[in-house]
């Protein structure tokens, strides 16, 4: 084995343990326990910090240094990494021309197999989105073969696995068939990610899970992209999540004053707009995608309100004490 490769195949080794005896190195590199030594000290040159270990089974360990040493991934790292730093160039954390320089460098030096992956995986990065922030796992070949679909205009098919049994079966029982879909975009928000697609069965736009979706092969034929409703594609997915169905706004939005300061309200005020009326009063101007939904939210400050308007805010109030009553009675 030439001394490049050895060493490149010892670095990889020394990455994915905390501890290696020496021997079994040699063992695994075919190489004499001197050759071992001698490529240590090649890596501790380039700046790697491997401790030596004591004991009847010394061997070495690769520990944090004081400076980054040149770090070598397998074919998924790379990938999740790229992905990380697509992601953090929209972030707004301050990173964005770091994460851009960052990206083009490790592209630079992807073999063509990941370039080629790399490339295929566009999407879209949303800021706000539902209330659930729990993660739930796409592996990379979804994402991926969801994306290539995109790009080439191509129908996608595929099995989606849904909470409600009418998706997973027809009426008389039987599996039913694939989805076909006109993919636009991939989306992701609030550590899920999301197909915005135009669903060729139910004639209509869908979004749809992107961790329940199980792609069939080949796709369809190539089709011809529509306009996504509103023309921006963050506008119109910000929108659904909030229940509109074409605009990024709430479908119901109303202000009341609340009998609390403003510093307690605004930290759980979300996009909400609070304005100080006082030491013990404010107002918030809020909205949610229903009446009675808004009138909860407003609850969870558990204090007096008084509602400004509009009417139909107040008439939610008066149907969520309706409810509220015939549930204390039960």
């Amino acid at each position: 084995m030439a001394t490049t490769s050895r060493l490149l195949n010892l670095l990889s080794l020394l990455q994915t343990r905390r501890d290696w005896p020496g021997a079994l190195l040699s063992e695994r590199l075919d190489v004499s326990h001197r050759t071992v030594r001698r490529d240590i000290d090649r890596l501790r040159e380039m700046g790697y910090n491997i401790a030596a270990t004591m004991g009847p089974d010394g061997g070495y360990r690769l520990d944090a240094g004081s400076e980054l040493p040149p770090l070598l991934f397998d074919d998924d790292q790379v990938i999740a990494l790229a992905v990380a730093l697509q992601t953090a160039t929209m972030t707004g954390a301050g990173i964005e021309e770091g994460a851009v320089r960052a990206l083009t460098t490790v592209r630079q030096v992807m073999p063509s197999r990941l370039r080629h992956r790399l490339d295929a995986l566009t999407f879209t990065t949303i800021s706000a989105g539902p209330g659930d922030t729990a993660s739930d796992s796409v592996s990379p070949e979804v994402l991926v073969a969801m994306s290539t679909a995109i790009r080439a205009l191509e129908v996608l098919r595929f099995d989606y696995a849904s909470d409600r049994p009418a998706d997973s079966s027809t009426d008389n029982g039987e599996p039913a068939p694939p989805r076909r879909v006109e993919p636009h975009h991939l989306v992701t928000s609030n550590r899920r990610w999301y197909l915005v697609a135009w669903d060729l069965e139910k004639d209509e736009w869908r979004i749809f899970r992107a961790d329940r979706i199980a792609p069939r092969t080949p796709n369809g034929p190539r089709f011809t992209p529509r306009e996504i409703p509103g023309g921006d594609v963050t506008e119109y997915v910000s929108g659904r999540f909030k229940g509109s169905e074409q605009t990024n706004k709430w479908p119901c939005y109303g202000k009341a004053i609340l009998h609390r300061p403003a510093s307690y309200v605004l930290p759980f005020a979300g996009d909400g707009i609070v304005e100080d009326l006082g030491p013990d009063r404010c107002s918030l101007e809020a909205g949610s995608w229903s009446w009675v939904a808004l009138a909860a939210s407003l609850n969870r400050f558990d204090t007096d309100i008084d509602v400004v308007g509009p009417a139909e805010l107040t008439r939610a109030f008066a149907q969520l004490a309706a409810r509220n009553a015939t549930t204390a009675a039960n």
